[in-house]
């Protein structure tokens, strides 16, 4: 079992950068396809981002391309989310999702019921 905390939310001006983090304990999650997602008050939950459990496929909903990159660390147990010029659109708590022997394309990553294990989420509130 792998249990996910997140890290790394706060507030933020818009046109700022926020780095998030996701740390893992339990068993190695090396082979786990990890992404991040987000929800805000009264939605449902979204797709952000997605790596696979080799780190060499990403996606990124279209909303975030350009502006958020994803990238892992399987010796540190970590994954990251660095968000750069955010907007108050991007208000939401954020959360990483994994699956282990997990493999997906495109939008077929995007479905958060796909990714079984969940943290419990970080906060990211960008004003304007």
């Amino acid at each position: 079992q792998v249990q996910l905390v997140e890290s790394g939310g706060g507030v933020v001006q818009a046109g700022g950068s926020l780095r998030l983090s996701c740390t893992a304990s339990g068993r190695t999650f090396n082979s786990d396809a990890l992404a991040w997602f987000r929800q805000a008050p009264g939605k449902e939950r979204e797709f952000v981002a997605h790596i696979s459990g080799t780190g060499d496929s990403t996606y990124y909903a279209d909303s975030v391309k350009g502006r958020f990159t994803i990238s892992r660390d399987d010796a540190d147990r970590t994954m990251t989310l660095q968000m750069n010029n955010l907007k108050p659109e991007d208000t939401a708590v954020y959360y990483c999702q994994g699956r282990r022997n997990f493999a997906c394309s495109g939008s077929g990553c995007y479905d958060p019921s796909l990714y079984p294990y969940r943290g419990q989420g970080t906060q990211v509130t960008v004003s304007s």
